[in-house]
């Protein structure tokens, strides 16, 4: 019989990561157990995603930055800010942020991709996501990936993130074409951290998810069989349970940080 292939995304493997039992309430209970509010943080963040999209989305002639902030404003939505005036604040930040970073993009850039889904097989799995946007650049593929968190990032934010690796050997499989050099995109600070990775670091990324993915498909097959969730999916406590989705459905997480309001996670 063929080997079956594991399909994993870069969320899900990051969740896998951080704390297994997220990763069976997330992804393998049925019913799903209820998850809290939104999070100001995560709101934002899909606001500014879906401005620069629809900016792309524009003719060449209507890319201003005043339209790109009024994007902001149409795609704007206040879930899990403290109050209409911490919503207020934070809208006209985003727009100036946004009108900001497309002042400084090289004039008449076309992305190959926007909102992209690749994919890609392996020997063990398939690999696949959607890319904030995908660039070519002298011949060659570029991942660029939005943030607007708390922090700027850096170059061991870019080299380290398996997302983006995978993004980029994804990318090069799904448009044929040679994709190396990764971006973290920091609009707050408006700070670009680059990583132009080789075959052998984009190997040791693929070697992990692949084993990370073998080992949470075990747990879900042995999981389905009937094995012990607690045992299969064990918490990883720690100060992420401030913030997590489940966190009401997990005593060790209550324990271990305390809870937070939903705007707790802005960008000061």
């Amino acid at each position: 019989m063929p080997r079956r292939l594991v399909k994993v995304t870069p969320a899900k493997l990051a969740t896998w990561s951080d704390c297994p039992r997220r990763y069976r309430m997330a992804y393998l209970d049925r019913p799903a157990p209820k998850r809290g509010g939104p999070w100001a943080s995560s709101t934002l963040g899909a606001v500014v995603h879906n401005a620069l999209k629809g900016y792309f989305d524009l003719p060449q002639e209507r890319r201003t930055e005043e339209q790109a902030a009024d994007l902001v404003r149409r795609c704007w939505k206040s879930d899990g800010f403290r109050d209409a005036e911490q919503a207020e604040v934070y809208r006209d930040r985003a727009k100036q942020w946004v009108a900001d970073y497309v002042r400084g993009l090289p004039p008449g850039m076309e992305p190959i991709g926007l909102e992209r889904w690749v994919s890609t097989p392996t020997e063990k799995i398939v690999a696949e996501g959607r890319v904030d946007r995908i660039d070519l650049r002298d011949g060659e593929l570029v991942i660029v990936d939005y943030k607007t968190g708390r922090h700027a990032l850096g170059v061991d934010d870019a080299r380290g993130s398996q997302a983006l690796a995978l993004y980029a050997i994804a990318a090069r499989r799904t448009l044929r074409r040679p994709c190396r050099r990764v971006e973290l995109h920091h609009l707050p600070s408006g700070e670009v951290a680059v990583w132009e990775h080789t075959e052998e670091s984009l190997g040791r990324h693929l070697t992990r998810a692949e084993e990370a993915a073998e080992d949470l498909a075990l747990a879900a097959d042995t999981l389905a069989a009937g094995g012990d969730q607690d045992v299969l999916f064990p918490p990883s406590p720690g100060r992420q349970c401030s913030w997590c989705d489940f966190r009401r459905h997990c005593p060790e997480g209550q324990d271990a940080a305390p809870e937070v309001e939903p705007w707790a996670t802005l960008a000061p």
